[in-house]
């Protein structure tokens, strides 16, 4: 399964990489990372017909979580990428937002990896 990380936090690859490690070793996981909104659209456009998870920050300079969120529902065009939204915890209006340009789920940071393996576990087996 691929899944691209969108943050624009650098720290946060690493952190992936070593939480993942086995799941990337066995090759159950493939990570790409995208430090920016506009980054994450160049590589949809060029290598994102495998990604079947975006992960993406909503708080990014330049363009949004939000707004990659909403150009990824109006202009992917196949099967779209399931795509969960990060923020900050207890962050109504960034939630609500998510949810309606489409979101299909919703973390908050510091994001608890056990409940994200989960949830990458359920999207592998359930499609």
């Amino acid at each position: 399964m691929k899944v691209l990380v969108v943050d624009d936090e650098i720290d946060i690859q690493p952190l992936f990489r070593q939480r993942f490690r086995k799941e990337i070793k066995t090759g159950s996981i493939i990570f790409e990372f995208a430090l920016s909104g506009e980054e994450a659209v160049q590589y949809l456009l060029h290598d994102g017909s495998e990604v079947v998870l975006i992960l993406s920050d909503v708080n990014m300079p330049g363009m949004s979580g939000l707004d990659l969120l909403s150009h990824i529902r109006q202009k992917h065009g196949g099967t779209p990428p399931f795509v969960m939204m990060i923020t900050a915890y207890g962050d109504e209006e960034n939630y609500r937002q998510s949810m309606q340009l489409g979101a299909d789920d919703f973390l908050t940071k510091p994001l608890d990896f056990n409940l994200l393996r989960e949830k990458l576990k359920n999207l592998e087996e359930h499609g």
